[in-house]
């Protein structure tokens, strides 16, 4: 995504005595079209996760092994073991919690647990995950967010707003 350069709306890295309201609202404007692309980002993320949430259980061939695990109350961990590391969001499972964990994966694990256990007994187990794995999903995240970023010129003037459009959503 690109998004362009608005340094005169933070305090801590410009001279507020020199940014007019007019510079002032543009750069905020800018911003807030910013964080609506990645909160789009997020989302598109999230809907790939969705699309792909336990694809193994229902696929041609990992099907057919589902179902034997299952019926064999998983003595045989084999297709188990193999869930784990092909689905992101098993974190509750040393095994199923990828390097590059990341907060989708932490909102799908969410999203896991409270649709089976509401589904399958009306109850959901507590979830529990330690701090460790969220402040390196956070990391994660925004090391994927960073990259998807290209920051370009963005243009912004102190030319006075035209009437009416102060405050305005774009």
């Amino acid at each position: 995504m690109r998004i362009k350069k608005s340094p005169t709306a933070d305090t801590r890295s410009c001279d507020c005595t020199k940014v007019s309201e007019t510079e002032l609202f543009k750069s905020s404007m800018l911003h807030i079209g910013d964080v609506r692309q990645a909160l789009g980002w997020f989302g598109e993320q999230l809907s790939t996760s969705g699309m792909r949430h336990d694809f193994d259980k229902v696929s041609e061939e990992g099907g057919s092994c589902f179902h034997k695990c299952f019926a064999g109350g998983f003595s045989d961990r084999s297709w188990l073991e193999n869930h784990y590391k092909v689905s992101r969001h098993h974190l509750n499972q040393e095994t199923g919690v990828p390097d590059d964990v990341d907060l989708i994966d932490v909102l799908e694990h969410v999203a896991d647990c409270v649709m089976a256990g509401m589904a399958r007994s009306g109850d959901v187990f507590p979830i529990e995950l330690s701090s460790e794995l969220l402040q390196k999903a956070v990391a994660n995240t925004v090391r994927k967010l960073q990259a998807e970023i290209k920051v370009v010129d963005s243009g912004v003037s102190s030319k006075p707003l035209p009437p009416g459009r102060r405050g305005r959503e774009p």
